[in-house]
Order: C-alpha cells, then structure tokens, then sequence
C-alpha cells in the first residue's frame, strides 16, 4: 500500500510514518512515498488510495506540488478506497472537509473522516496508529 504525501515543516511526513507503523501492525505493507516523487499511475494496481497533506494559506492543499497530483489522479481513482490525513496550525480543519467532499465527487470511498492533527503528532500518536490499523483492515 502506497501513502503519497506533501510535509512542509515535517508534521504530515511524521503522521504518514506513525500512519504506516498502524497498518504494518495490521498486517500491510506501507511504502511512503513523497508527492514529488510520484508518478500519476501510483494508484492504478491499488485499491486504497492513502493521502497526505497539510492545511496552508486559507485552509487548502499545497497548491506547486500535491494540488497537480489530485487533479492528476482525479480521473482515475473512482471506485477505490480513499484515506486522508494531514496537519494543521490554524484554523478548523475546514480543509479537510473539502478535500473530503472533493475526493467523493471523484467517486472514491472514503475509509473514515480525514485524520487530522493539530501541529505536530505527539499525544496523538496512537491517533495514528489506530488510523493505520483502520486502514489496514479495509478490504
């Protein structure tokens, strides 16, 4: 299972991480993948699809890297299984609603609500352990 992610500061690199351990506790393997080095057919022999980006400016997506690679795979991720996670520093995690309804209107299924942490993922790091083993046991 691949996780395509963006971190600037390091935050949503260490969930994606945390992330990983969870679903190789449950079984999976987990290959973390930086958005940059990405290819747009990633997800093509996948079933889950694993994303991670923070919040930046009002609340959206990176906008030089990350935002090309959703739009990139927009068309061919309906049907798949989709999880979402990132940070944030301010804010409601509004974001993270609408990368949500986004990824729905793509046709994809979301795993469960976007796991987001406030900062960097200290006290919350079972939080992403259990998203990990959650997404592990998805079939």
């Amino acid at each position: 299972m691949k996780i395509v992610f963006w971190s600037g500061t390091g935050n949503t690199e260490k969930m994606a991480s945390i992330i990983a351990e969870g679903i190789v506790k449950g079984g999976k393997v987990a290959d973390l993948v930086n958005v940059s080095d990405a290819a747009l057919d990633i997800f093509d022999n996948e079933e889950i699809v694993v994303l991670g980006c923070p919040a930046m400016g009002a609340e959206v997506l990176e906008e030089a890297e990350f935002e090309p690679f959703i739009e990139g795979i927009s068309s061919k991720i309906s049907g798949k299984k989709v999880a979402l996670f990132g940070s944030y520093g301010w804010g409601s995690g509004e974001w993270m609603k609408e990368w949500e309804d986004r990824m729905a209107s793509y046709g994809c299924e979301l795993i469960d609500s976007g796991l987001i942490i406030n900062y960097e993922p200290e006290d919350e790091s079972s939080e992403c352990i259990d998203f990990g083993l959650k997404i592990a046991q998805v079939n």
